[in-house]
């Protein structure tokens, strides 16, 4: 069976919120699970990996023990999603630096354009099981 890749995400934007239903709409493999990075399972891999609590606010990608952040860790989430997405990959070849920069841009503004929301995303039922709460 194939370890699933851990998404943690800023559960109080609405630009990352709408990315997690982005991603598993096109998650046809079943590849990934989520967990906001308020979380319990979110703090303890920020701890894990000794990234500054309370100030890490970026998207993550726990992969086969391996934590990518930012840039990064969106394309190789999109090298798994179904249809033409996986061609985002190819910009993994932009150095990190330029790709982060972007990034970096993005998030800064990111409550600013798409607004914060107060409490962590409730999953419906059907999609409970792609969550992981604690």
């Amino acid at each position: 069976m194939n370890e699933k890749k851990l998404i943690l995400f800023d559960g109080v934007c609405n630009l990352c919120n709408s990315s997690v239903n982005f991603i598993i709409d096109r998650d046809k493999k079943d590849v990934f699970r989520f967990a906001s990075l308020q979380s319990e399972k979110g703090r303890t891999v920020i701890k894990q990996f000794s990234l500054p609590e309370g100030e890490y606010d970026s998207f993550l990608l726990l992969e086969k023990g391996k934590l990518y952040m930012r840039s990064t860790a969106a394309l190789r989430v999109a090298k798994h999603l179904s249809g033409l997405w996986t061609i985002l990959y190819v910009f993994i070849v932009v150095p990190k630096f330029i790709r982060d920069f972007i990034y970096n841009l993005i998030a800064k503004k990111r409550y600013k354009w798409f607004g914060k929301t107060e409490t962590c995303r409730i999953p419906t039922p059907e999609l409970k099981a792609k969550f992981i709460e604690q």
